[in-house]
């Protein structure tokens, strides 16, 4: 007898019955509940390959990219209590090089904070940047090239070490890993990352995170860049005024390191439950600080107010509601800053630490909760 008719499912109903009875077996195995609702419709979206009669080229595509994004995640998902800065930057900057010195100070204070580093795992900016982190806060996620790029001698070897076939895959692990973003001068893949972690942050489909451009001392490299940015992109109204407060430009490494972990000083983490744009932080506002909020920034809302909400079941941090418009991110930005301005000092090196830490995932009891 079939089951009942799913958003998502075959339109056979023995396969249906069939797939049902595969993932609750396979629950049954690997002893986890886990999400097996989502499981089962990767099982159908598969199934629906052979229906549409895919080529073996597309079929070769959606399996080699799901192994690689599986292994992924398996790879760091030991190390998701902790926060990760993903660098970016020239495999060709030689040693000796300021820059490659700035890399790895870069690097070698945000571990000393308690942060790991991922980066393209090559040489040059790379290198550095996992040397100034050192092997065991390092990640590396290398792409298979047809000059065949080997791992650098810090990462290589290592277990947390990820060879990619796909810049799409890859550059989802950077997305999706990293808490901060930091770009030392390099060339197109550079200036790629750059563009497109701006791009899913201005557009709402990346969480808000620091991203910080870092010339070594006294360099004009990204000014440079600034420069054009402003003239061209902002002058032109490609991009509004409020964009650039989504990222920094900075010739001073510490200066880039508080860049960072000064994000979140008082900011935690943020998401959506329905409507409202629910915002993590460790120290709420006060009755006063709150009508100023509403006052400064209005012009985020959709409608209502920005108000404190009551702590869900198994969350402990103070939240902060609003009906975020979803368009002015800079804005956003701009607000997250103003919440971090309550707080006088910067988090000290053992919190800075992933939503994970502080809050349990919530059940999906308690996700309905929120939702209704």
């Amino acid at each position: 007898m079939g089951t009942s008719r799913r958003r998502y499912e075959s339109e056979i109903p023995e396969l249906n019955d069939q797939i049902e009875a595969l993932v609750g077996r396979a629950r049954e195995i690997y002893g986890t509940a886990g999400d097996s609702d989502h499981i089962r419709q990767v099982i159908v979206s598969a199934l629906r390959l052979m229906r549409d009669g895919s080529t073996t080229g597309d079929s070769k595509l959606v399996n080699s990219s799901l192994k690689e994004l599986r292994h992924a995640f398996r790879v760091f998902s030991p190390y998701r209590n902790i926060r990760k800065v993903a660098v970016f930057g020239s495999a060709r900057t030689i040693s000796d090089h300021p820059d490659w010195t700035a890399a790895y100070s870069f690097s070698e204070r945000m571990a000393e904070l308690g942060w790991m580093t991922i980066t393209g795992a090559g040489e040059g900016i790379m290198r550095a940047a996992n040397g100034g982190a050192g092997r065991a806060a390092s990640f590396g996620v290398n792409i298979r090239l047809p000059m065949e790029q080997r791992a650098n001698e810090v990462i290589h070897g290592d277990q947390k070490l990820i060879n990619f076939r796909y810049f799409f895959t890859r550059k989802l692990m950077f997305v999706k890993e990293a808490h901060a973003i930091a770009l030392f001068p390099g060339g197109f893949g550079t200036h790629d990352e750059g563009f497109e972690a701006l791009t899913l942050i201005q557009t709402g489909k990346s969480d808000v995170l620091p991203v910080i451009f870092v010339d070594s001392p006294g360099g004009s490299y990204w000014r440079d860049w600034e420069e054009y940015v402003l003239t061209h992109l902002r002058d032109r109204k490609l991009i509004d005024d409020e964009d650039l407060a989504l990222f920094r430009v900075t010739d001073d490494v510490e200066e880039a390191v508080q860049e960072v972990v000064g994000f979140y000083d008082n900011y935690h983490s943020s998401r959506y439950v329905g409507s409202d744009l629910i915002i993590r932080v460790q120290q709420p506002p006060d009755d006063a600080q709150l009508e100023q909020l509403n006052v400064d920034f209005s012009d985020l809302l959709t409608s209502g107010r920005i108000e404190l909400a009551p702590a869900a079941q198994a969350e402990v941090l103070p939240r902060i509601k609003m009906r975020f418009n979803r368009r002015n991110v800079g804005r956003l930005r701009q607000f997250i800053d103003r919440l971090n301005a309550l707080v006088s000092e910067h988090s000290p090196p053992d919190q800075a630490l992933p939503p994970q830490v502080l809050e349990r995932p919530l059940t999906p009891e308690a996700e309905r909760e929120e939702r209704d």
